[in-house]
C-alpha cells in the first residue's frame, strides 16, 4: 500500500466508512508507516469541525422503508467469491505478454485471455469503494474549509464601530461609564485616551420621527463639537463617535433633524450626557 491509498482509507476510517477488509489494511499499514499518522489526524479533526457545525435531528420515520425500496428497485451486482474480490489488483488494460513467441516465428505472441468476470466486477468494486471515500474525504474538507472561508470573511468585514470597540477594549486604559436613558433605557460610553476614541453602546433610545437623527456631541469647554449622526435601531446600537477625543469631554447625544443639525449646534436638550 502507498501513501496516497492511505490517504484514502484514512478518509474513510474519519467517517467511520470502511469494510471490514480495508479496515485491517488500514491499520495494518498505520502500524507500518508511523510518518503516515498526519493523514489520520488531518482527517479526523476535519470530522470533528465538521460534525460540530451539524444540529441534532432525529432521522425521518420513513427513512427505513424508503432505503428498503430503493434497494429493491436498484440493480445489483451478481454475488462473487471474496477470495477472488480480495486478490484482484487495480487493472487499466490487458495487454499481451512479453518475450518471442512460442513457435519461435517473428509473429507477436498471443494476447492473454480477458480477465474472468468476477475480477472485472471485483476491480469496478474496489475503485467504485475507493472513489467514494475519496469523494467523501473531499466533501468533508471542502465543507470546512467553506466554513472557515466565511468565518474569516465576517472578521474582515466588521463594521468599523466593532472593530474600535475591539481595540478600546483591548488598550490597557480603556474605561467606560454608564448612564440610565428616560423609559428605561441605557447607554454605555466606552473609550481610550491613547487611543482618542469613544464608542456608545445604547438600548432602549427613545422613539424618534422618520426625519430626525441621533447626533453625537463632544462637549469641551462649554461648546459642543458634533461627532456624527445615526439612526435608530432596534435592540442594542452601536456607534463610534467621528473626532479624536479629547481629556475631559462629556460625550452626548440629541435628536436632531434628518442628517444633523444644520447650524453645527445642538437644537434639543440632550438626552444622553456622560462625563468621562
Amino acid at each position: 500500500m502507498d501513501e496516497q491509498e492511505f490517504a484514502e482509507l484514512a478518509a474513510g476510517a474519519a467517517l467511520n466508512a470502511l469494510s471490514p477488509a480495508d479496515r485491517q489494511a488500514f491499520e495494518s499499514a498505520r502500524r507500518e508507516h508511523p510518518e503516515w499518522e498526519h493523514w489520520v489526524e488531518a482527517d479526523a479533526a476535519t470530522a470533528a469541525a465538521l460534525a460540530d457545525t451539524v444540529s441534532d435531528a432525529l432521522p425521518p420515520l420513513t427513512l427505513r422503508s424508503t432505503l428498503l425500496a430503493r434497494v429493491a428497485t436498484t440493480p445489483q451486482l451478481p454475488a462473487m467469491d471474496a477470495a477472488v474480490a480480495a486478490a484482484a489488483e487495480p487493472v487499466d488494460r490487458w495487454t499481451p505478454r512479453p518475450g518471442p513467441a512460442v513457435d519461435g516465428s517473428d509473429d507477436p505472441p498471443a494476447a492473454e485471455p480477458p480477465p474472468p468476470t468476477a475480477v472485472i466486477q471485483a476491480v469496478s468494486r474496489r475503485r467504485w469503494t475507493r472513489g467514494i471515500l475519496t469523494l467523501a474525504a473531499s466533501m468533508v474538507l471542502l465543507v470546512a474549509l467553506g466554513l472557515a472561508a466565511v468565518q474569516i470573511n465576517e472578521y474582515m468585514n466588521r463594521p468599523e464601530e466593532v472593530v474600535a470597540l475591539q481595540q478600546i477594549e483591548d488598550a490597557p486604559d480603556a474605561q467606560s461609564a454608564t448612564v440610565e436613558i428616560t423609559d428605561g433605557g441605557s447607554a454605555t460610553a466606552h473609550w481610550s485616551p491613547s487611543l482618542g476614541k469613544v464608542v456608545l453602546v445604547s438600548q432602549g433610545l427613545p422613539q424618534i420621527a422618520d426625519d430626525e437623527s441621533f447626533e453625537l456631541w463632544f462637549v469641551r469647554d462649554g461648546a459642543a463639537v458634533p461627532a456624527g449622526v445615526f439612526e435608530p435601531t432596534d435592540g442594542t446600537t452601536t456607534a463610534l463617535l467621528e473626532g479624536a477625543m479629547q481629556p475631559g469631554d462629556v460625550i452626548a447625544v440629541t435628536v436632531e433633524p434628518q442628517g444633523g443639525s444644520p447650524t453645527g449646534e445642538p437644537s434639543s436638550e440632550p438626552i444622553v450626557t456622560i462625563p468621562t
